[in-house]
């Protein structure tokens, strides 16, 4: 692989955090093609997918990722979030809880057994929230950190979670549901009266503005809300 390089190729797995390991059929300079390996963020396992290579190093190469090609086999529901896909928030909204589950003990494992040297140990599987008898999959976070920015430069005022891929780009997350609904109310609301106010975000640039983030935090048990 060669900086710059456009390529595409298969998502062998994902290990934590959140690196995907593409296998890729690279052209060679005597117009063969030899089989190598990138490790690119935010894809998902059996995605097709297109990237450019970032960094090409002998036994570790980096990719960006520019476009899904073709969905995994595990993506088989539709996302929740109708800002799945733009906001970088969440990648696996398209592939059902449990499976998520398995591909976490997938990585936990690899992650201990990269450094164990005993005889062996019992992994008693991934403790997840319940409720009602049922996994907790939606609105179990009680803390969250949205920030201001722009949708695209000197765009309107947004307020929520960066865009997936972008440092400064921000997606308004007012339905968002990894959070409690009181969240996005807040969120509405803090957005609208700074609109109103006509009080711009912080340029890191320009240091320029005054709004950086929106933080909340809330007790399951009381209910009371931090902003």
């Amino acid at each position: 692989m060669k900086k710059k390089q456009i390529l595409t190729g298969v998502v062998e797995r994902v290990d934590f955090p959140n690196k995907a390991v593409v296998k890729a059929q690279v052209p060679q300079p005597d117009e063969s093609v030899a089989t190598e390996y990138a490790v690119v963020k935010g894809a998902l396992p059996g995605q097709t997918v297109e990237f450019s290579v970032k960094k090409a190093r002998k036994n570790k190469c980096e990719g960006r990722l520019h476009s899904v090609l073709k969905k995994g086999q595990l993506e088989t529901r539709e996302a929740k979030c109708p800002n799945f896909g733009a906001c970088g928030g969440c990648n696996y909204q398209e592939i059902p809880y449990e499976q998520q589950l398995a591909l976490k003990k997938e990585q936990v494992l690899r992650l201990i057994d990269a450094v164990y040297e005993g005889d062996g140990y019992q992994y008693d599987g991934i403790l997840s929230v319940r409720k009602d008898g049922q996994y907790r999959e939606w609105g179990y976070r009680n803390k969250m950190e949205f920030s201001f920015g722009d949708e695209y430069k000197d765009g309107p005022l947004a307020l929520g979670m960066h865009k997936r891929g972008s440092f400064y780009d921000v997606v308004t997350t007012g339905e968002c549901h990894i959070v409690h609904p009181d969240f996005c109310k807040i969120l509405v609301c803090t957005k609208e009266y700074f609109e109103e106010k006509k009080v711009g975000f912080y340029k890191k640039m320009q240091h320029v503005g005054y709004l950086r983030h929106l933080l909340l935090r809330r007790a399951n048990t009381t209910g009371e809300i931090l902003v």
